[in-house]
């Protein structure tokens, strides 16, 4: 039976990456229930509600941010309107975690973090690869001098399929793809911050929408203020699996990070060896999410700020920002003179 002190938490948004997030809190988290469900699309909230046992289900979400029960809300909504769930959240008293991008323009995430402090509730962004356990030792050790001074890093995502092309905002692959890897690039450099982007990107995968404004395949080239010279390159088709992989060269050592196999099983045959690959995110990085919601959870019981922050989902954006910036300029871009894109980032 649930606690009556068990924590009660909404979730908005009902789609793929929100019915993982459901499932977490009605069933991974102990201490924590899903009290409600709200989705804008009919019949959504209810069917997941039905297969998880959530007690309450709305269509408005402003019905879910009213009800007086709700303590805390994971946001899993398309990308452009989380800063104004955020906001919307923060002042009906309910902490939040709101999956990446907090927000897409600088003015959107500074008013989100605001609405937050003034609230006084939590803000955490869905930055999932510092709760992985490969990376957060990473993160550790670097942070310990086990590699000396960081000099050269490199993070990268390729997504395993491009499903529909048409369905993508612009300048998606920098404000939703490489955001995670611009958040890695700080967390493994810590206690540094980025001064100058590069970037180059183009339809390699779908060069038929490229007059729609899909571009599938980038890399950016960051200079951090340590010296340290980074890249973050993403692609959205690598036909073999989901891969995420990170390097971090040091003046002592170097680490990396980062394995798209499924399991340790290496097959040898006539045609040599083989590995089966992780080609969906929630397999490769599972206990990363969970782990992340239980850092959410326990910070809001707790009353304390969370090890991800709003200031943390700010920095990325920044990052991101500078990246469109380089792209429309054609020349590098200092990221502390980006206040906006030069160009539109919402459709």
């Amino acid at each position: 039976m649930t606690s009556p002190q068990s924590l009660a938490v909404g979730l908005i948004g009902a789609g793929r990456m929100g019915s993982f997030h459901a499932e977490t809190l009605a069933r991974r988290l102990p201490g924590v229930r899903l009290a409600a469900i709200a989705d804008p699309a009919p019949g959504a909230a209810k069917a997941l509600a039905d297969r998880l046992g959530c007690p309450k289900t709305y269509t408005e979400i402003g019905d879910l941010l009213d009800d007086p029960e709700i303590e805390a809300v994971v946001i899993v909504t398309p990308a452009r309107t989380h800063a104004g769930l955020i906001e919307a959240a923060a002042r009906a008293g309910k902490s939040v975690f709101c999956e990446k991008p907090m927000a897409v323009t600088l003015d959107e995430a500074d008013r989100a973090i605001n609405a937050a402090h003034e609230a006084g509730v939590v803000l955490q962004v869905g930055f999932n690869r510092r709760f992985d356990v490969g990376f957060r030792a990473a993160h550790e050790k670097i942070t310990a001098g086990d590699i000396g001074t960081p000099q050269l890093l490199r993070s990268l995502t390729r997504d395993p399929n491009l499903h529909d092309p048409s369905r993508i905002p612009p300048w998606t692959i920098f404000l939703e793809t490489l955001i995670h890897d611009f958040d890695v690039l700080r967390y493994l450099n810590p206690g540094s911050e980025p001064v100058e982007v590069f970037a180059m990107a183009d339809a390699l995968v779908r060069p038929d929408f490229k007059e729609h404004g899909l571009l599938d395949t980038a890399v950016v080239t960051i200079r951090f203020d340590n010296g340290a010279i980074a890249t973050a390159e993403a692609n959205f088709q690598a036909v073999y699996g989901y891969d995420v992989r990170g390097e971090v060269k040091g003046s002592t050592g170097m680490l990396t990070l980062g394995d798209l196999r499924s399991s340790h099983l290496t097959s040898y045959g006539v045609a040599g060896a083989a590995a089966e690959c992780v080609s969906y995110d929630q397999d490769l990085f599972h206990a990363a999410y969970v782990a992340e919601l239980a850092e959410f959870t326990d910070s809001v019981r707790d009353k304390r700020a969370p090890s991800v922050t709003g200031e943390d989902a700010r920095a990325a954006l920044g990052i991101a920002l500078a990246s469109i910036g380089s792209i429309a300029t054609g020349g590098a871009v200092s990221v502390g003179d980006v206040r906006e894109s030069p160009v539109t980032v919402r459709p």
